[in-house]
């Protein structure tokens, strides 16, 4: 960028907030970053990243951007914390209403948000404006994964929508969107990430599935992998479980005078 190039200033009032849950993604952050500004182009918004204890140069190239990019926002966890943590430290710290939400290694295609965004904003229009307790979720029909991944994937989505009910083809997807006042409201803990949809139901939002692209990883390696995640699955699972038994919906009605 020369001296005739000024930087532009920050968006002050982000409608749309992306957070990105990353652990030693650092080639992957720049073109990621670039494709997700393109992307929203014409819809204000800003980029959260949550660097959660990476080792390499992550926080490195991440602070590099910020000179660039007035959209980045940085936040750091001193160790790693998982990417539940790191997403719930994003969209607390968002200052957007809406939230998306991207895994760190380039494989969810950032050119599917505005379709998700679109499809957000036409279910406001036909509440009259209010903002509906909607999660709008990526659906990877054609993975881009090895075979262990989408088969460990597929089953896990079979068991979580029979014990959960949560009638999701793809809850594992990162690309993701929804209210961030909804988000917050759910409870928070180790691995939710992976049940939103069933959160989002307990909470009595509505659930919708969007087709979205998937792409292969083309740099560094997983970081948040199979093993671990079958490791504490069927925990995680039997925890939902309870919370869905533990919490009856009430429908208040107000008194009127």
């Amino acid at each position: 960028m020369t001296m005739a190039e000024p930087i532009p200033a920050p968006i002050l009032s982000p409608i749309l907030s992306v957070v990105v849950p990353v652990r030693n993604e650092a080639p992957n952050i720049a073109p990621l970053v670039a494709e997700i500004s393109a992307a929203l182009a014409t819809v204000p918004h800003e980029i959260v990243y949550v660097n959660d204890g990476s080792t390499d140069d992550t926080p490195a190239v991440l602070r590099g951007l910020m000179a660039t990019t007035p959209s980045l926002r940085v936040l750091e966890h001193p160790r790693s914390c998982g990417q539940s943590a790191a997403i719930v430290s994003g969209v607390r710290a968002a200052r957007g209403t809406w939230i998306a939400t991207l895994d760190g290694d380039g494989q969810n295609d950032p050119a599917d948000i505005p379709a998700l965004w679109a499809f957000a904003q036409g279910e406001v229009a036909a509440a009259g404006g209010a903002i509906p307790p909607l999660l709008v979720a990526g659906w990877r029909v054609h993975r881009k994964d090895t075979q262990v991944k989408r088969v460990s994937s597929r089953l896990a989505n079979r068991i979580r929508a029979r014990l959960l009910g949560d009638a999701t083809p793809d809850t594992g997807c990162g690309l993701k969107l929804f209210p961030r006042a909804l988000f917050l409201a759910l409870p928070a803990f180790d691995h939710m990430h992976r049940f939103l949809p069933a959160l989002v139901l307990r909470q009595g939002g509505r659930v919708v599935s969007q087709p979205v692209n998937h792409r292969p990883r083309l740099r560094g390696v997983s970081n948040y992998g199979t093993l671990d995640r079958l490791a504490v699955g069927i925990t995680d699972l039997l925890g939902v479980m309870w919370l869905q038994r533990r919490w009856k919906r009430p429908e208040p009605a107000e008194v009127a005078s």
